[in-house]
């Protein structure tokens, strides 16, 4: 199932991280014009599942291919020390 999720999240337009984030980080992030969504690898892998379905839930808009603003933004990342 995380395979499929991952895969309709980069139809959707998101650029898939896969990162060691210490199981303390991941979420969305947007710069340069693009989307990403780090996915902590520290995690199993039904809370990378929970970690990806949480960001294409609160961010429908992307689905229909528009961008939030012109600025960067990044939300719930945190890297591991």
């Amino acid at each position: 199932m995380l395979e499929q999720l991952t895969a309709l999240a980069g139809q959707m337009g998101y650029v898939i991280r896969q990162e060691w984030l210490g199981g303390s980080g991941g979420g969305a992030c947007e710069f340069g014009g693009r989307r990403y969504i780090f996915v902590d690898l520290a995690l199993s892998a039904l809370e990378q599942l929970e970690q990806v379905a949480a960001v294409l839930k609160k961010r429908p808009h992307a689905a229909a291919g528009t961008r939030t603003t012109a600025r960067d933004e990044c939300t719930g990342i945190r890297r591991a020390a």
